[in-house]
């Protein structure tokens, strides 16, 4: 199997997840479809993306949900949210990647995949949960 970049890795992984907003197949399914396919190269690298993403995925549109003003999740445009799901993913369940290279390789591919105002609006999101994540919190009180 061929090495790939870190950035069709997520690229790749853009793809599954965005496929999966459509299609009731399980993650498995979309794995096996896609190698069978072979139009992408499905490492064990993007494999474990994708089924993270999958299986946070209930978390993970939480995150989103809170860091949207005045907008709904049903709101946001399919590709949009695949894009912010690969994100919320990278920023909070993988060690050692940087969070602003995170931002910035989504939104390289809003550019490539999105609207122009998509471009804005994911990386106004990502930014969020990033300044979020980094604020101290506030230590509980001892009851």
């Amino acid at each position: 199997m061929k090495k790939i970049t870190r950035h069709q890795m997520r690229e790749n992984v853009f793809i599954l997840v965005f496929e999966r907003i459509f299609n009731s197949d399980s993650a498995r399914e979309l794995l096996d479809t896609a190698r069978e396919i072979g139009e992408m190269e499905i490492t064990p690298e993007v494999e474990q993306m994708f089924l993270g993403v999958v299986e946070n995925q209930p978390a993970i549109d939480d995150v989103i949900s809170h860091n949207l003003k005045k907008w709904t999740m049903n709101r946001i445009s399919k590709v949009s949210l695949a894009i912010l799901r690969l994100g919320v993913y990278e920023i909070f369940y993988c060690d050692g990647i940087d969070d602003d290279i995170t931002v910035s390789e989504c939104v390289k591919l809003a550019s490539d995949y999105a609207y122009e105002d998509d471009i804005s609006f994911i990386n106004g999101i990502l930014g969020s949960i990033v300044r979020a994540k980094a604020a101290p919190q506030p230590a509980a009180e001892n009851a």
